[in-house]
């Protein structure tokens, strides 16, 4: 199966109309930060598309690097970041292949909607990857469809969107079995998030890097 082709999405397709492009944060994501259970640190927006909730950290005081294999989301972010006077970093690269753009280390990562998009046989090494940009202690939290999610035709674990990306939906055990041997799960269930056009049920894990 292969993997849509993100920067024609980006380049074709207005923002506004792109499913997963939200200027308005998260609430998983908000309750974080205003909570302060996880303060500002230098942080990394996996898979972060036009870069609007990079931006949202970077004007809460957070160090953000913005990361995503689209060239044209990267050159949106860059642009969007410069109107909005924040100062943040984004770098093209690819998040399942060697992560080699990336030389930093960070003390979050978070990846909002992404994970869905890649495909189990990818998932170890994305992980992987995700871990070794992290240090130790370090927390993680990653948001993605839920296999009890009723969008895009029912209970299928690969759904194809109306603008034609095809996802995989995952179940809670599966989510666990990806993480541990990487992370430390504080939190692991099954939440309502927000979707363009309507809710969606997603799986929430929130961990530490071991």
């Amino acid at each position: 199966m292969k993997y849509a082709d993100i920067d024609r999405i980006y380049r074709t397709v207005p923002l506004d109309k792109i499913p997963w492009n939200s200027e308005i944060p998260p609430d998983a994501l908000v309750e974080l930060v205003e909570s302060k259970r996880v303060l500002p640190c230098r942080a990394v927006d996996l898979g972060c598309g036009a870069g609007n909730y990079t931006i949202y950290l970077a004007a809460h005081g957070f160090d953000m690097t913005g990361v995503d294999s689209s060239s044209e989301a990267i050159r949106i972010a860059t642009e969007n970041a410069r109107r909005q006077g924040a100062r943040c970093r984004f770098i093209v690269a690819d998040l399942i292949g060697d992560l080699h753009e990336v030389q930093e280390h960070f003390d979050f990562a978070f990846d909002w909607e992404f994970l869905h998009h890649v495909f189990p046989e990818d998932r170890e090494n994305y992980v992987r990857n995700v871990a070794g940009i992290l240090n130790r202690g370090a927390p993680y939290l990653s948001v993605s469809f839920s296999e009890t999610d009723p969008q895009f035709g029912g209970t299928g674990k690969f759904r194809t969107t109306p603008i034609g990306t095809t996802l995989y939906f995952s179940s809670e055990s599966e989510i666990r079995d990806l993480f541990s041997p990487f992370f430390l799960i504080h939190e692991l269930k099954t939440i309502e998030v927000r979707g363009r056009f309507g809710p969606h049920r997603a799986v929430y894990v929130l961990s530490e890097r071991r």
